[in-house]
């Protein structure tokens, strides 16, 4: 047995899976603290189908919290970022792109030495290890507490980011240490931008982790816990405390692995309408289709691995007003403000209660609501997610959609231009089972410099590098494939270059509480 849960905006839904079998499924509402909402989703679970915690073997939770964090702009480290590019890089210095309240929320301090490489691994120039320490020093001054290294074409060859984290490390023996090498990708800001957000936010993810690793053993767990990445895979805690920003797009794409589990599908649009908003995005062989452009997080251009998801204000928690749904939610609240519960404020649940669509709270709080009024609002978020659907289309193919999350039955059965809606059983609870069956993965992406007659030699190594990167992450061996392979040719540089992407993914390898 594993258990996953998903902590949303509004809702913590959990499940408790007997291999690919649902046992129980429950929702609850997200506490301020969440820890004390993810206690009571597994006393739901127990409740609802008492359970040994010995018989479980894995507990799988995704999360907000980071995400939350730096779009709200707060509880973020002092950090400093360390940029090896010196003579080349000087124009654009760090942070140059991020708003102003982020670069003030993070102490933000950047700092350009010499070093960094030529897409073939060439030096730029040597790295000067004063430069280094005299930068670290400083940093030690100013208070900082995070440190994001990053060095030009540090993905092709990471040797001086290594090594300046050594000289940091030596200065500042307490600071959480974060290097671009093995969070973003080819792209110096993008890849130096998503560096920075990790490095801010790693003393959160310690608090959090620990946080989430004693709610489930207050619950009498002691199995491994793990949470969800961004590209439908698991991370183990102390990879989480070390990368929180690969946690950033967990929520949807949970719910398009449960899709694909629950509804059979591998390639299919998803529609998942939770109590803040509809997160639209394509499953390809039955993982989230990844962004191909830099994905903009709270305002700031990043490059690291985030599912290709467009989202829209609307969700069950949804205000509705004066003929317009959203984009404002209340959230957590709904329970209290939502006319059926007794609150003062129109929601789109008490448009989905009053048209027949859905049966909670007290229907006769809102038996008084204009029809019109409620057909009109029903039609608004069908034609906003209809248009949503199409322009994440790809080609001319139809696509079958797979409409999943508590607030779907906001949805009409057909959607215009895409066809039926399906929605398979626990629907409401797949993010929750998209956490439970997720698997682990690992990713090569890199420049290579071709030869001739070398080609197939360098793909098979890209492609074994991935693998042994699943199996070092905890897959087991015997489950490992390649689900996803991209080569572009990079006509701009010499040398035959190729960019090259390969991952993997396997089963989770799992033991019991006796470790067979």
């Amino acid at each position: 047995m594993r258990i996953g849960i998903d902590v949303g905006g509004t809702n913590t839904d959990a499940v408790l899976l007997d291999g690919r079998q649902v046992l129980a499924a429950v929702k609850t509402s997200t506490t301020a603290d969440v820890t004390s909402g993810i206690v009571a989703a597994i006393a739901g679970l127990q409740e609802q189908r008492p359970f040994d915690p010995a018989d479980v073997r894995a507990v799988m939770i995704g999360t907000t919290h980071f995400i939350n964090a730096l779009v709200e702009a707060r509880r973020l480290a002092p950090t400093a970022a360390l940029r090896l590019s010196l003579p080349a890089g000087a124009s654009l210095p760090p942070m140059v792109d991020w708003p102003g309240r982020l670069i003030e929320a993070v102490s933000g301090r950047g700092y350009l030495v010499h070093g960094g490489h030529e897409f073939d691994g060439r030096h730029i120039a040597e790295l000067d290890e004063a430069e280094v320490r005299k930068a670290a020093a400083d940093m030690g001054r100013a208070g900082v507490r995070s440190v994001a290294i990053t060095s030009v074409f540090s993905p092709v060859n990471a040797e001086f980011e290594a090594r300046a984290a050594e000289i940091v490390a030596a200065e500042l023996p307490d600071a959480a240490i974060s290097l671009s090498s093995e969070i973003g990708r080819i792209g110096l800001l993008e890849r130096e931008n998503a560096t920075i957000i990790n490095a801010a936010l790693r003393e959160l993810a310690a608090h959090i982790v620990d946080g989430l690793a004693s709610s489930v053993t207050g619950a009498g767990i002691t199995a491994p816990l793990y949470l969800s990445q961004n590209d439908g895979t698991l991370m183990d805690v102390d990879f989480a405390r070390r990368y929180p920003v690969a946690t950033f797009a967990s929520g949807p794409t949970n719910s398009m692995r449960g899709a694909a589990v629950l509804s059979g599908l591998d390639t299919c649009a998803v529609v998942d309408v939770g109590g803040t908003t509809s997160d639209v995005g394509v499953l390809r062989h039955g993982f989230p289709r990844e962004a191909t452009t830099d994905v903009t997080v709270a305002g700031i251009r990043t490059n690291f691995r985030m599912p290709d998801v467009l989202s829209i204000g609307i969700g069950g928690g949804s205000r509705v007003r004066d003929g317009a749904v959203g984009p404002d939610s209340v959230g957590y609240e709904l329970t209290s403000k939502a006319l059926v519960f007794g609150g003062d404020t129109l929601t789109a649940t008490d448009i989905a209660v009053a048209a027949g669509r859905a049966e909670i709270g007290d229907p006769s709080l809102v038996a008084h609501l204009d029809k019109g009024l409620v057909e009109a609002a029903l039609r608004r978020i069908a034609d906003d997610v209809a248009d949503v659907v199409e322009r994440m289309r790809t080609s001319a193919e139809p696509l079958p959609v797979v409409a999943v999350g508590g607030g779907s039955v906001l949805l009409p059965d057909e959607l215009a231009g895409a066809g039926e809606v399906r929605r398979p059983d626990h629907y409401a609870v797949a993010n929750a089972i998209g956490a439970a069956i997720a698997q682990i993965g690992g990713e090569v992406d890199r420049v290579y410099a071709v030869e001739p007659g070398r080609r197939d030699a360098v793909v098979d190594a890209a492609k074994q590098e991935a693998v042994d990167r699943a199996v070092a992450a905890g897959a087991s061996p015997s489950t490992v494939q390649i689900v996803d392979f991209d080569e572009v040719p990079i006509p701009y540089l010499p040398g035959n270059a190729t960019r090259i992407r390969a991952k993997a993914v396997g089963e989770l390898q799992l033991t019991d509480a006796k470790g067979r």
